[in-house]
């Protein structure tokens, strides 16, 4: 019912969106909170799971118009400590930063969750604003939001509608997904990226490297192909 109601609330956000597409670099950090947590207590305190795309799907028209829908439980009762900073519903030109929920739009770490790292394997290096494989995409996230609090953890869903083929058409790519790690022990994940680099030498760039950097949660990956046909 949830994953429903999610894509039921995204087709909304499509709508107030229009499917065009705007990419600044660059992507902007949380303040820094109360509370210090060591990063190895907090190491694998986060689950990451990749509501879609599933594995396999063909998704999207002419190589935009595919979801990425995440849900994100932080394994800690302060809401500061997950890195989140306001909800949001932000897109490309006029819808962003914009009221009643601003967010800014851009390739980088996302303003409301800068603990977060999405790549995909296929991103196009062309793009104003891209720099391939490494480009953490986090802050093109349309709709970010907190879904549950309990006294043990906080839970927080993140959706975003690709309005460009900036990962190409009729290809397969593989989307890959963390929340990186405390490093500069303030307590907070916000800690991830513009851009990830090739940690390890090995011409690719791909899960070993975030851990190579540091992650809190597992490194989900899911394998779909990106549609290229036409409505």
């Amino acid at each position: 019912m949830k994953k429903m109601t999610t894509a039921l609330t995204a087709l909304t956000v499509t709508a107030a969106l229009g499917g065009t597409y705007a990419a600044t670099a660059g992507g902007a950090s949380a303040a820094p909170g109360p509370g210090h947590r060591d990063r190895h207590d907090a190491a694998k305190s986060v689950d990451v799971e990749i509501l879609a795309p599933a594995r396999g799907d063909n998704a999207g028209i002419a190589g935009a118009g595919w979801f990425v829908d995440l849900e994100i439980e932080f394994n800690d009762t302060s809401l500061a400590g997950t890195g989140f900073t306001a909800n949001q519903l932000t897109g490309p030109a006029a819808h962003n930063n914009t009221a009643p929920f601003p967010g800014s739009f851009s390739t980088g770490a996302d303003d409301r969750m800068p603990g977060l790292v999405v790549l995909t394997s296929t991103t196009n290096s062309t793009l104003p604003g891209f720099s391939g494989p490494g480009t953490n995409l986090a802050n093109l996230f349309n709709l970010t939001g907190v879904t549950d609090r309990s006294k043990n953890d906080v839970e927080i869903w993140d959706t975003w509608i690709v309005g460009a083929p900036i990962a190409g058409k009729d290809v397969t790519t593989t989307l890959t997904v963390a929340v990186i790690d405390d490093l500069n022990h303030d307590g907070i994940y916000n800690d991830a990226p513009a851009v990830v680099t090739d940690q390890n030498a090995d011409g690719r760039i791909d899960r070993r490297d975030l851990e190579a950097i540091g992650v809190a949660s597992k490194v989900e990956t899911v394998d779909f192909r990106i549609n290229g046909a036409p409505a």
